[in-house]
């Protein structure tokens, strides 16, 4: 069996902050003109006025993918300068209020609005998305099938959104909460092979409920564009390093479960239900109360989850020249993700609840500028 490219696409929502008040601001016109002039097709407004998104190109590897992503970080930094405006890059604003916001005019974006009602006036949501190269159909649904077991794994790490509207929500990630009431999204349903997949996706599409597989929103998802498998459910990373250590996880991840099917083995498949408790301990907990081993049937400390994970993943890791990042999940456990240096940061700002979310998006727009 020939091994799939496991190349890396990594794309990212920031959100726009003026330099003096730390409030949310929309992206001026010329900002866009600039970003759209250096970096061509690899820049976009999002569906807030206050968002950009970026993607790097495919990426053999993630020493690539390293250099690509910081270049787009560091443009988007430099031209917002000029507007006394800077990126932060975290899933939720503290202190932001989603009603003071104005969606992008765009046709995709007024369907959305036109379709979705209500629920989708409170995206004021970032998300980061990792693509890996599959080019194979069947294969791409056999890898989904099982790999949504580790999406709790992944959301657990990245955690970037415990504050909304200037509140502690009590959770690590307020991102998934906000985007689960989308129709369309969570966990991915169990498909037998490709053929199922395409004939759900081709049910809605002929009754007119969607145009194509891009108005499908899972956790983990095959692309509509791209022969990749894209994994959604991360939330978007303030370091570029956690960004990259998130990554090369998700590829390294594809990866061993494609060695495993190579030598006809395959990972246990649970049912949603089991996972989406998992799934719902990361969005709670972050990595600070571990998450359920189903096997062992107990539940595991992240740190002991995420060495068993590391040693399972060496060998791809190895291969695709990630080692170093995928071991830098580590550190995160033991140190703590966004979620837990957020609240810390939020401790600093003084006595009031507005200096103390002040405090927090300072601490995420010094963490988005490290390494550039």
């Amino acid at each position: 069996m020939d091994a799939p490219a496991f190349s890396l696409g990594i794309e990212e929502e920031y959100l726009l902050v003026d330099r003096d008040t730390l409030a949310l601001t929309e992206a001026p016109k010329a900002l866009l003109a600039a970003c759209f002039a250096e970096l061509e097709d690899q820049v976009s407004p999002e569906y807030l006025q206050c968002q950009i998104e970026i993607g790097t190109r495919p990426c053999p590897d993630i020493a690539t993918a390293r250099d690509d992503l910081r270049r787009l970080r560091e443009a988007v930094s430099r031209h917002a300068a000029d507007f006394n405006l800077t990126p932060i890059s975290a899933s939720c604003h503290p202190l932001a209020h989603w009603r003071q916001q104005h969606h992008t005019d765009k046709e995709r974006y007024n369907d959305l609005r036109r379709d979705l009602g209500g629920v989708v006036q409170r995206m004021l949501i970032c998300g980061m998305h990792v693509h890996v190269g599959t080019e194979d159909d069947q294969l791409r649904a056999d890898l989904m099938r099982q790999a949504g077991y580790f999406l709790p794994h992944l959301l657990a790490l990245s955690t970037s959104s415990p504050f909304w509207q200037g509140i502690d929500t009590g959770l690590a990630s307020y991102r998934i909460s906000v985007f689960d009431n989308l129709p369309r999204t969570g966990l991915p349903p169990h498909f037998s092979n490709w053929q199922d997949y395409e004939r759900s996706v081709q049910a809605l599409v002929d009754l007119g409920v969607i145009e194509d597989s891009s108005k499908i929103w899972w956790d983990l998802r095959p692309s509509s564009r791209f022969p990749t498998l894209e994994t959604r459910i991360m939330d978007v990373q303030p370091r570029l390093e956690d960004a990259l250590m998130l990554a090369a996880l998700t590829q390294c991840i594809l990866r061993m479960l494609w060695r495993m099917r190579r030598r006809n083995l395959r990972w246990r498949i649970y049912e949603n239900f089991l996972i989406g408790e998992n799934r719902w301990r990361a969005q709670r907990y972050g990595v600070t109360e571990g998450l359920i081993d189903f096997g062992a049937q107990k539940i595991v400390p992240c740190a002991q989850l995420f060495d068993e994970l590391i040693a399972l993943i060496e060998e791809d890791a190895q291969a695709l020249g990630c080692l170093a990042e995928i071991e830098r999940a580590r550190l995160v456990v033991a140190e703590g993700n966004s979620s837990s240096r957020q609240r810390v940061a939020a401790e600093t700002g003084g006595g009031t609840d507005e200096g103390r979310m002040r405090a927090v998006v300072q601490h995420l727009i010094d963490e988005f500028h490290e390494g550039l």
